[in-house]
């Protein structure tokens, strides 16, 4: 079994934190290692660095050198471009199948929270066994503990024989928190992003659903810069799980997290006795509910819910509720701030 740990993304959400130079995955969110850290810190306890992989893009490759200085180049899978996981996915499948290698292959995001190690392992080897001897695509889903509207939902049939694995039925992206509250009722899962499957698996699936991707990278392979930035970006679950059959879950029996937002951040720290998360050098009056990184001496007065960062980068104003909108703020290559200045009025008599 092969770890490959998706690290190319931008890490939009936690603006001005996370910036395209360094994005999310390159920062101590949660302890005093970087996420990228953590997460090949988790592999490395019970699965040799020669099988821990990283993929990421060609502009984080130094970064990713940096922090993982035991890591070798032959083990960075390297994106000419940031393409989203579908083409990630497909860039991943191709070097281990030039390797001669078809051995299982887990490929797990940079950003997650997992609370117990051996239980992981435990999920991972049972997942790689039966995607080794089956060919399937294993996915590994995690129980809801709340009514989460920014992750996407598993439905499944009955397991149909299999203890350990649960046929998938239908994805649900992003429900509103009416339908979340159903989800749950129904006995759904998380979908983690997590995926276990074998590199001729992934070349099938790519083939049958996504040739757009598979067939120009097959073709340049390993010369895939000239054609790499062309390729449709798309995501994994949209290029080819949505679309896939012989899709299995097994459910996770482990404490799990997205650790994609800053309302993320606030689950994994202590707030004050007005439920605010302050970080950095704060007073506070009257607020109730709020996140506040500064770098900055800043105080807050009257304000409930709100997240405000402050960093060279930039500053960030927004209601908790409205964090998923961040994105769409930054879903350009580069954000374009406009200049506005005072404009004199006269004051009504």
């Amino acid at each position: 079994m092969n770890i490959v740990i998706m690290a190319g993304g931008r890490g939009t959400r936690f603006w001005p934190s996370s910036t395209e130079s360094k994005p999310k995955q390159f920062l101590p969110l949660l302890t005093k290692r970087t996420m990228l850290q953590d997460t090949y810190d988790r592999f490395k306890q019970w699965l040799p660095a020669s099988n821990i992989y990283v993929a990421t893009s060609k502009s984080y490759v130094s970064l990713v050198m940096e922090q993982l200085p035991e890591l070798t180049l032959k083990h960075i899978i390297i994106e000419p471009d940031s393409r989203d996981t579908g083409p990630s996915t497909a860039l991943t499948a191709l070097t281990f199948l030039h390797q001669d290698d078809d051995d299982v292959i887990v490929m797990v995001p940079s950003d997650q929270y997992i609370s117990d190690n051996i239980e992981l392992s435990r999920t991972l080897h049972t997942a790689a066994n039966e995607a080794r001897t089956r060919r399937i695509t294993v996915m590994l889903g995690i129980v809801p503990t709340r009514a989460e509207t920014g992750y996407g939902y598993i439905r499944t049939y009955d397991n149909h024989g299999y203890s350990s694995l649960r046929e998938v039925e239908a994805f649900i992206e992003k429900p509103n928190q009416d339908y979340a509250e159903k989800l749950i009722k129904l006995g759904t899962y998380w979908n983690s992003g997590i995926f276990v499957w074998r590199p001729s698996t992934i070349e099938y699936l790519m083939t049958k659903h996504c040739p757009s991707i598979w067939q120009p990278l097959k073709k340049h392979y390993p010369e895939v810069s000239t054609i790499y930035s062309q390729l449709p970006k798309l995501s994994i679950d949209y290029a080819v799980i949505e679309k896939a059959k012989d899709l299995y879950v097994i459910p996770a029996t482990f404490d799990w997290d997205d650790v994609g937002t800053w309302n993320a951040v606030r689950r994994h720290y202590g707030s004050d006795e007005h439920g605010n998360l302050l970080n950095g050098h704060v007073r506070s009056l009257d607020s109730h509910g709020n996140i506040i990184f500064t770098d900055k001496q800043a105080i807050v007065i009257g304000v409930d819910d709100l997240i405000v960062v402050s960093t060279e980068e930039g500053l960030l104003v927004c209601h908790r509720s409205e964090e998923q909108r961040i994105k769409e703020m930054l879903n350009e290559r580069s954000i374009e701030f406009k200049p506005y200045q005072l404009r004199e009025v006269k004051p009504n008599p």
